[in-house]
């Protein structure tokens, strides 16, 4: 039996499959179930940093304010105590997996500021989260901002948190950054633990019966696996930080190919949204089986051999892949070129 041992920002898994940010985390049996079918870590469902001002603006006008107006009106308004937010029901939750669960628990934030992150950080260390991964969801839609503030904007973040909390920190990033890999190496020196590639900017839609801008959920497919392939091939070898491939990863080979391009672990959640907890199992008795078949003995001897510091033509990660691929393009029988 292949040895799929892995280690994610300093924790030691029994192997590289780890479910994602996602609903899955809020329900526990689900949660248990995933831990059932060898999930070798958890990351939690994400804390907004929307949802806790939106909380904290209901306090404050709800409960702060309950003695502007009419006495006895006032007296209907709920007590303070009894008002639940948005990060008590999380850290609720943290506990209640920390209690149920033998794998590592990640706890996911999501913001672009300082406001609120430092003491909310710490709250998830005490409630006893492994480690923290940070997901900094920012679109660059201002011209007027330069691509080098907003790389800082990154960088001071994990800063501050670094600062502030004992925890291992990931970033998860997304792809557009102008040098993906002088970014990662920029939080490298910040203090991050991994980074987790790539974020996937979910694109607006256009309602052409409303004239409205529509949201839709796209789930992923295996096709989007590629390129966190490529930017982890890239990166293996040149920086000591985890590396996590997240995005498009759906069975077994989805994740050998992420393994030999340099991956610590992959990040699974549209094809666990798509087929339920159990498909975790069957994807780790794909990577068992393949494993078995190949002349690897382990997950470590096979990791990054792939990648582009060990593959004769390391170009083909960058652009002489481009016009390898436009040149082997040939149109369907019956069409005139």
């Amino acid at each position: 039996m292949a040895d799929l041992r892995t280690t994610y920002l300093g924790l030691e898994l029994a192997n590289p499959l780890v479910p994602s940010a996602s609903p899955l985390s809020r329900d526990l049996d689900t949660a248990l179930r995933l831990e059932d079918a060898g999930a070798a870590a958890l990351v939690m469902y994400s804390l907004f940093e929307e949802e806790l001002r939106s909380n904290e603006e209901t306090a404050a006008r709800f409960l702060l304010d309950q003695d502007i107006g009419f006495g006895e009106a006032s007296s209907f308004l709920p007590l303070s105590d009894r008002y639940r937010h948005g990060l008590d029901h999380y850290l609720e939750q943290l506990r209640r997996l920390k209690e149920r669960l033998a794998i590592p628990v990640i706890a996911s934030v999501n913001g672009v500021t300082l406001s609120g992150w430092l003491d909310h950080a710490r709250a998830l260390a005490q409630a006893g989260a492994d480690a923290l991964e940070l997901n900094v969801y920012y679109v660059a839609a201002d011209m007027h901002e330069s691509s080098t503030a907003i790389e800082a904007r990154y960088v001071e973040l994990l800063r501050e948190l670094r600062a502030q909390v004992s925890l291992p920190i990931a970033m998860k990033l997304s792809s557009q950054f102008s040098s993906v890999p002088h970014m990662v190496r920029r939080l490298e020196d910040a203090g991050a633990a991994g980074v987790a590639l790539f974020n996937r900017f979910y694109q607006p839609d256009i309602d052409l019966a409303t004239l409205r801008v529509s949201a839709r959920l796209q789930l992923s497919t295996s096709h989007d696996s590629l390129l966190a392939m490529r930017w982890i091939a890239i990166l293996y070898g040149r920086v000591q930080l985890s590396l996590a491939a997240t995005g498009g990863i759906h069975n077994a080979e989805d994740v050998v190919k992420l393994l030999l391009a340099g991956a610590d672990v992959t990040h699974l959640c549209s094809a666990l949204l798509l087929h339920g907890p159990a498909h975790l199992g069957e994807i780790r008795a794909g990577l068992e089986r393949w494993l078995d078949k190949s002349v690897y003995e382990s997950l470590d001897q096979m990791r990054g051999s792939v990648s582009q510091l060990h593959v004769d033509d390391p170009a083909r990660y960058e652009r002489a892949n481009y016009l390898a691929v436009l040149g082997s393009y040939a149109p369907a029988p019956g069409v005139r070129r």
